[in-house]
């Protein structure tokens, strides 16, 4: 199966970071952002046949993450008398008295939001911290919100370690007949909640965990995938949105072709920039120009699906697993020098134990061979709902055959997307017809100028889509922007969440 969509969890940062500790509309900003929210749920508020879960009080208690509940929510919103499903929150109250609450998503789809919370306390600046409750939770389908299950570990490890055969017409139907496969067991496992884990539902939830935790309107921060939730729930509920933040853009309104076209292209360029910048040092493992250390790490891709290479272990490195195990460490500028530790092992010693770890991280693989998350499942569950590309093979080759002009060296792994939910076991739930929020007070897009996973251009796009879409610019590398250590960056988002005040439109740090 194709690599396509590399939009996973800000989390996965986290583990790789233990791993080398140890080796559009009107005119913009006419709509002044709301100054308040921690008033209650407004009274005249009519939620009809969803009351009684706009009314329900949440049951807060001490865990890890600092105090969790648990939201009752309706599996199926045009059914709010069927099923149900519980949504896991946690909870970090603020230092001082609240603004209110301020909601976080980390991204994926896939990301566990409880897991999550933690680390982000971590990055997240004291004013933050002492402005509001920090409440992230797992969204539908994921880790403890009814989660999406759909193999086991030892199927999991050929699943991600699989290298296609994308060059005749029967690999591409060996490559739908597994999404199939796969699709298939994870409806035999998982039950309805397969096919009502799209972003649309996602978004209606935020609305019920808005009301319940006392706000009249949602203050929001989202990375990532994060930001495509936060725009749907601003389009859905333009006068609901209070201040959203959205990190790391995707803009809802891009085709999966435009996706994966634009993250081929995004990840060659931050490939690029990595590659320029180990040849300036001595220990590099590439040699000669910056084209030839980019063929140099393609001829590696190609020689690992020829010929994989030994891991010390019962695993070798296929060339799904190797890429992988180099996308993650782009994520951000700070894993570069692991990144030549892997290439150097590799490359030099014909050693992929360092680049499969990389991938374990990046798939949540623990050393034991289990999963400790089902982020990866929950990402193809959600991706296909919202959105799948074409199967005609012809569209998907000539497809395939832009994004190799725009990406020659990691293109590949971007490329026929369409058989990633092809025969899938679920309909399609697809997208809303509009997502400019008309009426939402201004809203604040924030984009990296050389982010390999959303490319900067889509939040150059999603400002424009959305009718108040302000632009924030951070000119760097690595996905997403904001940690209290980017101070230009966290001084701009903070002003607008806590106090209100709007940045010009184009701000640059």
């Amino acid at each position: 199966m194709p690599t396509a969509r590399l939009l996973r969890p800000v989390v996965v940062l986290v583990g790789i970071a233990a791993l080398v500790l140890t080796g559009c509309a009107p005119d913009k900003n006419q709509v002044t952002a709301p100054t308040s929210s921690a008033s209650g749920p407004s009274a005249d508020v009519d939620y009809g046949d969803l009351a009684d879960f706009y009314d329900q009080q949440l049951d807060w208690k001490k865990c890890d993450a600092g105090q969790c509940a648990t939201l009752t929510v309706p599996l199926d919103y045009d059914d709010p008398s069927g099923e149900t499903i519980g949504l896991a929150l946690a909870r970090h109250e603020a230092d001082d008295t609240p603004i209110g609450s301020l909601l976080i998503n980390p991204g994926g789809p896939g990301a566990s939001g409880v897991d999550f919370l933690q680390s982000f306390l971590g990055e997240a600046t004291s004013t933050l911290k002492k402005s509001f409750d920090l409440v992230s939770f797992d969204p539908r389908g994921i880790q403890r919100s009814s989660p999406i299950e759909c193999v086991d570990a030892k199927e999991m490890d050929r699943i991600t370690a699989l290298d296609p055969d994308t060059s005749t017409d029967a690999g591409l139907q060996d490559m739908i007949d597994e999404s199939a496969k796969f699709s298939n067991a994870c409806l035999d496992r998982s039950g309805a909640v397969f096919g009502h884990v799209d972003t649309i539902s996602a978004a209606k939830d935020l609305d019920v965990m808005r009301a319940v935790l006392g706000d009249d309107v949602l203050h929001y921060l989202g990375f990532s995938y994060g930001t495509k939730l936060g725009a749907t729930y601003a389009a859905l509920f333009p006068d609901r949105a209070g201040r959203l933040v959205l990190d790391g853009a995707l803009d809802p309104t891009l085709t999966e072709g435009a996706i994966e076209s634009g993250q081929a292209a995004g990840f060659e360029g931050a490939l690029r920039a990595y590659v320029a910048d180990c040849l300036k040092g001595s220990s590099c493992p590439l040699t000669g120009s910056v084209d030839n250390g980019m063929k140099q790490i393609r001829a590696l891709l190609d020689r690992a699906k020829t010929s994989p290479l030994d891991t010390g272990t019962d695993r070798e490195l296929t060339q799904a697993l190797a890429f992988s195990g180099i996308a993650v460490t782009l994520y951000s500028q700070s894993f570069w020098s692991a990144l030549t530790q892997g290439l150097t092992a590799a490359i030099r010693q014909g050693d992929g134990s360092i680049l499969l770890s990389f991938s374990d991280v990046y798939y949540d693989r623990a050393e034991d061979g289990t999963y400790s998350t089902n982020s990866t499942e929950a990402f193809r569950a959600v991706n296909c709902l919202d959105d799948r590309s074409s199967t005609d093979v012809d569209d998907m080759r000539a497809q395939a055959a832009e994004i190799t002009k725009v990406a020659p060296t990691v293109g590949s792994f971007f490329s026929y997307g369409g058989t990633s939910c092809g025969d899938w076991s679920v309909p399609e739930v697809g997208s809303l017809d509009d997502y400019s929020a008309q009426g939402a007070p201004p809203i604040l897009v924030v984009g990296t100028t050389n982010d390999p996973a959303t490319p900067y251009k889509w939040a150059q796009s999603l400002a424009t889509t959305l009718s108040s879409g302000v632009l924030l610019t951070y000119e760097g590398e690595g996905h997403t922007a904001y940690r209290a250590e980017n101070s230009c960056i966290a001084k701009v988002v903070d002003a607008y969440l806590v106090d209100g005040t709007v940045p010009d439109d184009g701000t640059r740090c």
